[in-house]
């Protein structure tokens, strides 16, 4: 009797464009996921600052500080969950139920979002939005990461692949989802995020014994070897009693802080109601946990032998850099997609209208046609076995189409074309599509930059977007509420804000991956997760300010913020590269 590809985790059997079928899988699944966050979250800020009387389609017509508030907790959190997820992964559930529970509460966050009539399902969405990605996010990668453990030389490959699917997923969901959701109802278009996460839900149950033993409950006894582990570097350093109340304290009074404030804005309610000296109560408590961080930072770092410190110091140079990076980048769904919506001149028509029609189908239909390609090799290969979860993938994907074609059909035959003011977003995921294999390649070649000069040059081509906002600002007064810029100085802002995440984002976790020992990558990442959510939160803050720099200053003022900070640090970066490789001590 043959044994199947299941039991002997003979992955590359069975083939897809040259990887497993299993990897297509998870292509898939993370493609539906990323559908509804990005779907969702193109529409969070849009619908807490529309009207709520006097238009069409009414939101809740708070200002911008309020609902950039709430933003900027929302995607903070959601990169701190993954840390907690992932050891829930490790010591009881597995890979596998992670993935699944997490992508069953964020299917019942969305549709809770969806009933957005009262403020409550709308909250309870969000938490479930933000638990929910803690278990799914960190365990994709762990199966894919297992999965090619014995075949590194393809793992570039197939994180290429599953970067394409994270996407894709974003590209669609954010076009799909912010036009039936300014279109046709708020409600409809943050309930299609939730039906496409339940399909990726359905379709990752259905196959899941296609990843044979990967992602299992672990076992009790388990022990984890890195064989590859430097023995000099190999001391453990356990975590005091000391470190683990500094844990602790960082730990509840950063998340108290960062639900406490946008429900302070809200509600007038504010747990940290005091004042120590000349600071009130809420910026007390974050520098103070902010000073307990560094403090215990310092420590545990300079409790490792001198080679694993120096590399350690360098990932905290890099993280220091990321958080200031996103604090700038994530403007995406908060700034930047108020400007689409009041400044800038989205109604076309004639000529301009027609052009933009058909650039909006190519750039649609041509990615779709390519992924329905893969799904349909997919097919071959595992319906014989996982015939129902490629029903349900199937049925996911004629969904789309008919959503794609009712889009189109609409915007073709309508006399004005109004470009929705989410579509914007979905440029970045585009973007990344289209430059990513040329970046690769630059990697890989004699070209390639040396990290401190990777992190320069993408904080440099960050800045240089927002630079392209604030030139087209420059003719809005002072105090305006509305404005007519060009469409194309948003489409700039990003390409040249893609390219700096694609010299940011990916080489980051790369250098983590190569400068820590296998047994202390969890907590690097934790740390470098942590920059990310603290970036995160600042850009909501930050963009809360955009009302009350334009009416005091301008909106050029605001984006030049965004212009000097990025590439003053660029610069500076670049700079401490001498620095920076003795601490990375021949690491490239």
């Amino acid at each position: 009797m043959q044994t199947t590809i299941e039991t002997k985790d003979d992955f590359f059997s069975s083939k897809v464009l040259g990887h497993p079928s299993g990897l297509f899988v998870l292509f898939f699944t993370e493609m539906w996921e990323r559908f509804s966050y990005y779907g969702m979250r193109a529409l969070l800020v849009l619908f807490l600052t529309t009207k709520m009387f006097g238009v069409d389609n009414p939101g809740w017509g708070w200002d911008s500080v309020n609902a950039l508030s709430v933003y900027g907790s929302y995607t903070s959190l959601a990169y701190l969950t993954p840390i907690l997820g992932g050891y829930m992964a490790d010591k009881i559930l597995g890979y596998r139920w992670a993935v699944i529970l997490g992508a069953l509460i964020m299917t019942l966050g969305h549709l809770s979002m969806a009933m957005e009539f009262h403020p409550f399902f709308m909250y309870l969405g969000l938490c479930l939005l933000v638990l929910g990605n803690g278990f799914f996010k960190p365990n994709m990668t762990s199966v894919l990461s297992e999965m090619y453990k014995k075949h590194p030389e393809k793992k570039d490959g197939a994180y290429t692949i599953f970067y394409m699917g994270v996407n894709s997923g974003a590209f669609l969901g954010m076009i799909l989802c912010g036009y039936i959701g300014e279109n046709l109802g708020w409600s409809y278009g943050f309930g299609l995020a939730g039906i496409f996460m339940f399909v990726g839900m359905l379709q990752f149950y259905f196959t899941r014994n296609i990843f044979g033993s990967i992602g299992l409950k672990p076992k009790k006894d388990a022990v984890v070897v890195d064989e590859n582990e430097d023995p000099a570097e190999s001391k453990r350093n356990p975590f005091s009693a000391v470190d683990l109340v500094m844990v602790a304290i960082i730990s509840i009074v950063g998340l108290v802080w960062v639900i406490n404030d946008p429900i302070s804005k809200i509600t007038g309610s504010n747990l940290f109601n005091f004042t120590v000296g000349s600071l009130n109560g809420d910026k007390f408590v974050i520098l103070l946990a902010l000073v307990l961080f560094v403090v215990l930072l310092i420590k545990r770092i300079f409790q490792y032998g001198p080679i694993v410190r120096d590399k350690m110091i360098a990932i905290v140079v890099m993280a220091f850099i990321t958080i200031f990076f996103w604090a700038s980048f994530e403007q995406a769904g908060g700034s930047m997609t108020l400007f689409a919506r009041d400044y800038t001149d989205r109604v076309l028509d004639g000529n301009s209208k027609i052009v933009f029609n058909v650039i909006n189908t190519l750039i649609t239909i041509i990615p779709l046609s390519i992924i329905t390609y893969v799904l349909l090799r997919l097919f071959r290969q595992t319906f014989g076995k996982y015939a129902l979860g490629n029903i349900i993938l199937s049925v996911g994907f004629l969904l789309i189409w008919i959503l794609i074609i009712y889009m189109l059909k609409n915007q073709y035959y309508d006399v004005k074309t109004e470009v929705p003011a989410s579509w914007f977003g979905s440029l970045n995921s585009l973007f990344i599509i289209s430059c990513a294999p040329i970046v690769s390649k630059l990697w890989e070649s004699k070209y390639n930059p040396f990290a401190t000069f990777k992190n320069g040059f993408g904080m440099i081509l960050l800045g240089i977007g927002f630079g392209a906002l604030a030139y087209g600002a420059s003719s809005i007064p002072a105090g305006a509420k509305v404005a007519q810029i060009s469409m194309i100085w948003l489409v700039l802002a990003y390409l040249f804000h893609t390219l700096g995440e694609l010299f940011i984002s990916p080489v980051g976790l790369s250098y983590v991956s190569k400068l820590v020992p296998g047994r202390m990558i969890g907590i690097m990442f934790g740390i470098w997760y942590l920059a990310i959510a603290i970036g995160n939160k600042i850009a909501g803050t930050m963009g809360g300010m955009i009302d009350e720099i334009t009416a005091q200053y301008s909106m050029k003022t605001f984006f030049l913020i965004f212009t000097l900070i990025p590439v003053g640090l660029g610069l500076f970066i670049m700079l401490l590269t001498p620095i920076m490789k003795k601490l990375m001590h021949g690491v490239k």
